[in-house]
């Protein structure tokens, strides 16, 4: 089940607020002794997270199907971290150093099925209940909390003043509906992030000189009447800031890989790019979104394996600016 970024409702009376953990989903099956992990995509990625195995000996022989999130904490501050999570995410088998250095914890926000019964069909605060009795409180995981309800701009001045990425709030009476986005979850982000979609990259000047210098970003549009895909892919901007030379290097193999002659966009850009397949998803933090439709000081924090680029969509805030631009955008070249 899937979050969607509709506006919250003006009290939080029947809803059950959570953390928003910047991390990557996970759906967590546990059974005759062994867990399995899938991605958000339904990949395999048990071997990428060893430390979770030990989770079937703390349920004592029980078996059962987890939603959650696996995030990555800043030592220094405590705060879940992104980017220190990607050094995790692409690994299919760490070695005990990296497992060291960067330690992961499951954050376990619901429970789908439980001991050869179906849970994903009881109300919110049900399931709750029924999470809460397994009392998950291991090395490597934990129970989410719930957040105290409170006014729409408290909650968000409290998640700034920790570090998180904001909180999703989930109708109490609202069963889980898997694979589906629904307005009875609904995420609320304090800080401006999304991921997008990588269509073409420009070469870079100065130091960047002869090689990549930015990434020319965007995402799919969104049709309000379905919730789908338009199936046009809009530009947003390029991003600079963030890529590191070994970054530059490895996107330089995976570009020439997938370089197209034309442009994947929607609109027509007037400036000098090369383009790629719109395959790579990346997480991209930024200011704010211009009256052209374009980010102001965007940042690059990651990418993600574990969503399809298909799925990157503008959500209805950008979706009401891209609308109203000229079909002919400018490139502003920005290394």
């Amino acid at each position: 089940m899937l979050a969607s970024s509709t506006t919250p409702p003006p009290t939080f009376d029947g809803w059950l607020i959570e953390p928003k953990w910047d991390g990557v989903r996970a759906v967590v099956t546990i059974h005759d002794g062994t867990v399995s992990i899938a991605s958000r995509l339904g990949n395999d990625v048990t071997g990428g997270y060893p430390e979770l195995a030990a989770l079937a000996e703390a349920l004592g022989g029980r078996s059962a199907v987890l939603d959650g999130e696996i995030v990555a904490f800043d030592e220094r501050t405590g705060r879940p971290s992104f980017q220190r999570l990607q050094r995790r995410m692409h690994v299919r088998s760490p070695g005990g150093q990296l497992r060291r250095d960067v330690p992961v914890q499951l954050l376990v926000f619901d429970v789908l099925w439980l001991d050869g019964e179906l849970v994903a069909t009881l109300p919110q605060t049900e399931r709750r209940k029924v999470l809460e009795d397994l009392a998950l409180d291991g090395p490597s995981w934990h129970t989410s909390p719930l957040i105290p309800p409170a006014p729409a701009d408290e909650l968000l001045a409290a998640c700034r003043e920790v570090g998180m990425e904001g909180y999703v709030a989930k109708r109490a009476d609202a069963p889980y509906i898997p694979g589906r986005r629904s307005s009875a979850w609904i995420k609320v982000k304090c800080i401006k992030r999304r991921e997008f979609v990588v269509g073409g990259w420009s070469a870079g000047q100065g130091g960047r000189s002869g090689s990549i210098g930015s990434m020319a970003v965007g995402c799919w549009g969104l049709d309000p009447a379905t919730g789908t895909s338009t199936g046009r892919l809009h530009y947003v901007g390029l991003v600079g800031s963030g890529l590191s030379q070994d970054l530059i290097r490895q996107l330089t193999e995976v570009f020439s890989r997938t370089a197209r002659d034309s442009s994947p966009f929607a609109e027509k850009l007037v400036g000098d790019l090369h383009y790629v397949e719109p395959l790579l998803v990346a997480e991209v933090a930024y200011n704010e979104i211009t009256e052209g439709g374009t980010l102001r000081q965007p940042s690059l924090q990651g990418f993600r394996t574990d969503l399809d680029a298909n799925q990157v969509l503008a959500e209805d805030d950008l979706q009401t600016i891209l609308d109203r631009r000229p079909p002919q955008v400018r490139i502003r070249q920005t290394w």
